[in-house]
């Protein structure tokens, strides 16, 4: 795999303080790129948020909804 996060690969062999500190920084940028994207799906995921962005069309497809439901009987 290659040095992937931005930093030079160094030119001897690596040692196991050097792993462990590439470990920890992976850890650290997992992390955050896990709490980032819980974020972004709580976001775009959220009901509220849908209706501010779009309102006359939630309005429409609720109506839509209950039109198909009501006219079931």
């Amino acid at each position: 795999m290659g040095a992937s996060n931005g930093s030079p690969k160094p030119l001897g062999p690596r040692t196991s303080a050097m792993l462990r500190e590439d470990i920890e920084r992976t850890r650290a940028e997992l992390a955050t790129s896990v709490s980032e994207l819980r974020e972004e799906v709580a976001f775009v995921a959220d009901w509220r948020e849908w209706v501010r962005r779009h309102p006359y069309t939630c309005v429409g497809a609720a109506f839509a909804v209950g039109y198909l439901l009501g006219s079931r009987r």
